[in-house]
């Protein structure tokens, strides 16, 4: 047994602990989608958490799912006439299930009819009835007395809970907390329910009497995971993570992750030197650091490697005094205030798109009017409310903002220029506040307007030249001196009308890290957690870490990231599929990866990987908006070359024809239309809409192509890579290298400053 280092694996386990496990769900990302949890898995993620009892356990597992819903509430008002309604809202199961059980508990359901109306047991029933019971004595209590303020916590209660009940501030309670010596101890995972020592430092926080944390002598760096997986935050975090940890205990450093996804190989007993199972919220990670502290040095947290939830953390960590390791939080703060870095952009003379920001509609209207429709509207707080959306008028706008419920000041509503048919690129790069080193530039296969996380990207980028790549560096390098990065930066450019537009800025790892490392064979995240605790680059080159010259180079291959997103897993409440149109609001759940010797075998290859194969022949089903039909005669008749039998309305068959593309003809209703794909009588899809009138019309096609998991292309740009696709999989047979082989070979070194 590697956890006791003494016991056989035989031997019998005897837990003095208990662990929940809850999942993460992402239903806002998908309008339209049925709700209800059935035999289909439909969470993205999930969240593990360790306590001495189950309502301790299960209190930490509710707040790790980062979402300010999901934590137990006392602060709303419950009458005894919403019973009725709170059961039968409890009898369907759904994502927050048990705070509507709490709700019903605090209305006066019974454990009897409780477990009649859910089917949940009893004996979990009375767990939650036992958190009502000393939520109501909290609420009741004169002050919060050292003993009762104990027992709450030994129950899982966190400070922003107590603070909720008792109408404080989190930190007043902590202030409390903290001036009464109510502090967490540590315990060990050994399996043996203590009979026998654990030789790994794998611990999880309790209000119990006595600490397992052991004192060190070496310096020590915190590292903050991503949480769970979701839309948007993935495992591309984790993969940060774990090389910091190899990169930092080999420099000398004892590292110590802090993370609460069992899904990770972050949170693996034997990653790091010192591995804590906890909730990543303000009150916990202070917790953390200060049982570190007590234990030896401490050389830093680093934030940058976990995704946006360790840098949502950071301003509050610093302002309690804890050391940052890397981009200081005000650096992180530049980057995402609008106003500040606007002005950062005209000091650097960088151009971005015309923007505004509005805490109402008249105020997003004028703003609007100014720069022209369509416009970009996203809401300016934390990733999990109402996304982004382009407005193409004046009455989409106004929808929006009445959405939008979370518009005021403190939480304006952003308003962008949209730059129609931009080239969207990605640029990751190192610096350390000195010199600057480029990991890789990734061209986007999809226009702008489709979220950066759900367009399939190509290293090398294939229609840049050496002078735009250079214009590139230059900007990037010119933003990370101003912003102060130390260490990882990714930037989102539009290049349109010839100029690079800055998109967006983000002073830390980006999901697009892992690929680059992958085509390029530099450990871009080991590099810079080096660079957070004070290395330069010129020192990890000469240690060989980094390429002894210029950047990282430029593969001989062709490399393609693809989202995978989860169409198969939703349905609307017909049992019909949702629509797969891409859009500004990241719906992908993960990535493959795609190596060729040129586009189209890597595209072909990374479409398989993503489950959506493209067809070598067949019938496609064909529509395309009228603004777009130019871009499109070409690769359709591309496919038709290639003996495909084309589909289309009658008057887009005709226009076809005359362009010499033969097509069929199918009915202008799109319920028949659908009704082909159901039965299966078309082996392709491609619904490229124009505006939101097309995209309506076309949703019961795509939905249906989602459903019976038919290849579904909704823009231009993929059309035309797919069919490069499929005439590279017809021209060639795929053969099965290493990639341990072609980067041995096939990575051409870079020694002018810019990759080629």
């Amino acid at each position: 047994n590697d956890i006791t280092g003494e016991t056989p694996a035989s031997f019998e386990p005897s837990l003095d602990y208990v662990v929940v496990k809850v999942p993460k769900f992402v239903f806002e990302k998908f309008p339209g989608a049925d709700p209800t949890l059935t035999t289909t898995m439909k969470s993205v993620g999930e969240v593990m958490a360790i306590g001495r009892s189950f309502p301790e356990a299960l209190q930490k597992a509710l707040r790790s799912l980062e979402d300010a819903e999901s934590p137990f509430s006392w602060s709303t008002h419950v009458s005894t006439s919403d019973k009725a309604d709170l059961l039968a809202r409890a009898a369907v199961p759904g994502e927050r299930r048990l705070n509507t059980v709490l709700a019903a508990i605090r209305a006066g359901a019974g454990l009897t009819e409780l477990a009649e109306a859910t089917g949940i047991d009893p004996w979990f029933l009375d767990q939650i009835v036992a958190l009502d019971e000393l939520a109501r004595e909290v609420a009741a209590a004169d002050s919060l007395s050292p003993d009762l303020l104990r027992a709450a916590k030994r129950y899982g209660f966190s400070d922003a809970q107590l603070a909720g009940i008792r109408g404080l501030s989190e930190d007043e309670v902590r202030a409390a907390r903290h001036a009464r010596g109510i502090r967490p101890v540590y315990k060990t995972v050994d399996t043996c329910a203590a009979e026998f020592a654990a030789n790994t430092p794998y611990h999880y926080s309790s209000y119990d009497e006595e600490t397992e944390v052991a004192p060190r002598n070496r310096p020590a760096v915190l590292i903050l995971g991503a949480g769970p997986n979701r839309i948007g935050q993935g495992i591309e975090f984790d993969y940060s993570c774990v090389h910091a940890c190899t990169a930092l205990s080999a420099a000398g450093f004892d590292t110590v992750m802090v993370n609460c996804n069992p899904e990770t190989v972050s949170t693996d007993y034997d990653t790091s030197d010192r591995l804590y199972f906890e909730p990543l919220t303000t009150e916990d990670v202070l917790e953390v650091v200060h049982a570190e502290a007590q234990a030896g040095p401490v050389a830093g947290v680093l934030v940058q490697l976990g995704g946006q939830t360790p840098l949502g953390l950071a301003q509050r960590l610093a302002d309690a005094g804890v050391p940052i390791a890397g981009t200081p939080p005000e650096a992180i703060h530049l980057a995402e205030e609008r106003g500040g870095f606007g002005a950062l952009l005209a000091d650097a003379g960088l151009p971005a798109p015309r923007h505004g920001t509005a805490s109402s509609f008249e105020g997003a209207k004028r703003i609007a009017d100014e720069i022209g429709y369509p416009v970009l509207v996203r809401p300016s707080y934390v990733l999990g409310g109402r996304g982004m959306e382009i407005a193409h008028d004046e009455a989409a706008l106004r929808d929006y903002i009445a959405l939008a419920t979370r518009i005021s000041a403190e939480h304006p509503v952003l308003v962008d220029e949209f730059l129609a048919g931009a080239v969207e690129i990605d640029v990751d790069a190192l610096y350390d506040g000195e010199e600057l080193f480029l990991g890789g530039v990734l061209e986007h296969i999809e226009e702008a307007g489709v979220h950066s996380g759900d367009s399939a990207c190509t290293l090398p980028p294939i229609s840049l030249s050496r002078t735009e790549i250079a214009r590139l560096r230059a900007s990037t390098e010119a933003l990370a001196s101003r912003i102060g990065v130390r260490g990882l930066i990714n930037i989102q450019f539009a290049l349109a009308r010839g100029v690079p537009f800055v998109l967006e800025v983000n002073p830390r790892a980006s999901r697009t890290v892992p690929f680059v490392a992958k085509a390029t064979a530099v450990p871009l995240a080991a590099a810079a957690a080096r660079i957070a605790v004070g290395a330069r680059i010129a020192e990890l080159r000469a240690e060989g870490v980094l390429p002894p010259l210029g950047d990282a180079g430029t593969p001989s291959f062709v490399a393609v990231k693809e989202a995978v997103l989860p169409w198969n897993r939703f349905r609307d409440e017909h049992g019909l599929g949702v629509d797969t149109l891409l859009g500004p609001e990241m719906r992908s759940t993960g990535e493959v990866m795609g190596i060729d010797i040129d586009f189209g075998g890597a595209f072909a290859k990374a479409q398989t990987a993503a489950g959506l194969g493209l067809p070598g022949k067949g019938r496609v089903l064909v529509s395309v908006g009228d603004p777009l039909v130019r871009g499109a005669l070409a690769p359709l008749k591309a496919l038709a070359d290639l003996g495909f039998e084309l589909l289309a309305a009658p008057g887009f068959a005709e226009l076809l024809r005359r362009n010499g593309v033969q097509a069929g003809t199918f009915a202008e209703n799109p319920g028949a239309q659908a009704q082909l794909v159901h039965d299966r009588d078309v082996d392709l899809v491609v619904s490229i809409p124009a505006g939101p009138v097309g995209q309506l019309a076309g949703r019961e096609v795509r939905a249906a192509a989602a459903a019976r998991g038919v290849p579904c292309l909704t823009t231009v740009p993929g059309l035309i890579a797919a069919v490069q696709a499929v005439q590279a999989a017809a021209d060639r047979d795929f053969t099965v290298r290493p990639l341990q082989e072609l980067h041995a070979s096939g990575i051409t070194p870079d020694q002018g400053g810019a990759t080629p």
